[in-house]
């Protein structure tokens, strides 16, 4: 049979993936993604295939992600071999060490200090008037939310906002250039808490009577800076999507309530991580007709699957009050996102308070989004206030 496929970069895709993706989805099982870099590696589109996959052992990850890119020393190397490249026993123990300290119990006892992020970063914007909203509210959040959490001194903390700008921004020169900067910082973070401990996510680590190595230490550091941009993209992308759809605004201004429903939604119908990364087959996989090789590289479409109407009914329509939302944006399976807790209370608060202090916000313009094959993301939000 024929396997459709679906080329990155084209401007079609790029631009509405919902719909390239939607349709691969529609026609089969599989398609194929053009990226030769990797092998034109497999792409399962369909959601409860996706879910299989990312929870089904006969497909590893690999640690290479990062190797080989030009921009970062080889002394950064072993940094960057984060919890999401790991499988097996060793991705078994650090998630253990780390689960408790993310649990959906701490998410909610860090929720005051989100709330007060998000009104110090409101306070910050104009009374009204014109402003891009990524670039003054939805880009700063998370690195706020990731100095706090892991304790980074007021002084340091202009430059980790360097960091956030460059990793919000995508693995391009800026974010390579930093990298080395980063691995320095992280260090410093951990070198400090073990010195001065504190009231903070890596002085918790630390006092614990199994504990990460000071390497682990360091690289889980590095994996919230990189993974906690998330929310920036979700807010964005949620507020763009509110804006355009002034029924499902209304309903959420009219129901405070729904905020966390709503945020759900969002991550549904604009989900930010489009395509996980690159899972090789142990063995031959067969999805009905198709047989994936043993070596073959697979990669799970979730803005397809997010989009399944065997899994959402009436998938393509945005819906603030839709219940049982099994979406996948937060993945599935041993790697779902440590930290998706933080990043629900994170966006909630952001939301619930961006529609509270304005309540005739609009966009001030025809938002501009990042041609980014893998992410699907904002480059500007600008709005009135």
């Amino acid at each position: 049979m024929t396997v459709p496929e679906i080329d990155p970069t084209d401007p079609a895709v790029l631009f509405d993936p919902f719909t390239a993706h939607g349709t691969a989805r529609e026609q089969g099982r599989l398609a194929r993604l053009d990226l030769p870099a990797i092998g034109s590696p497999w792409v399962v589109t369909r959601h409860e295939d996706v879910k299989a996959v990312l929870g089904d052992a006969r497909f590893g990850l690999r640690h290479d992600s990062f190797t080989g890119l030009p921009g970062i020393p080889e002394h950064c190397q072993r940094y960057l071999r984060t919890m999401s490249e790991l499988d097996g026993p060793e991705h078994l123990r650090l998630r253990r060490l780390a689960a408790p300290a993310f649990s959906a119990r701490r998410a909610e006892e860090f929720r005051p200090e989100a709330r007060r992020i998000v009104a110090d970063l409101l306070d910050a914007l104009p009374a009204s008037g014109e402003v891009d909203l990524l670039a003054r509210f939805a880009r700063p959040l998370p690195m706020e939310v990731v100095c706090a959490l892991v304790g980074v001194p007021d002084d340091d903390r202009p430059q980790w906002r360097e960091f956030g700008a460059d990793v919000a921004a995508g693995a391009g020169p800026a974010f390579l250039a930093a990298v080395p900067r980063i691995v320095e910082a992280a260090k410093a973070v951990v070198a400090q808490r073990t010195a001065e401990p504190g009231d903070d996510l890596v002085s918790a680590l630390l006092r614990t009577p199994e504990r990460f190595t000071d390497v682990e230490l360091v690289t889980l550091v590095l994996h919230l800076l990189l993974a906690g941009q998330t929310p920036t993209h979700v807010l964005a992308n949620g507020v763009e999507a509110l804006l355009t759809h002034p029924e499902q605004l209304a309903a959420l201004r009219a129901d405070p309530a729904l905020v966390p429903r709503a945020v759900e939604e969002l991550s549904r119908w604009s989900t930010p991580q489009m395509l996980t990364a690159p899972r090789f087959a142990k063995e031959d996989v067969a999805f009905g007709d198709v047989v994936v090789r043993e070596g073959d590289p697979v990669i799970t479409s979730l803005v397809s699957a997010n989009r399944d109407p065997r899994a959402f009914p009436e998938p393509d329509r945005l819906d603030v009050t839709r219940t049982g939302n099994a979406h996948l944006g937060y993945g599935h399976g041993p790697h779902f996102c440590l930290g998706a807790a933080l990043a629900r209370v994170e966006v909630e608060e952001a939301l619930a308070a961006l529609l509270t202090r304005y309540p005739d916000l609009r966009l001030a313009g025809t938002p501009e989004r990042a041609p980014d094959a893998g992410t699907w993301r904002l480059a500007s939000l600008p709005v009135r206030l």
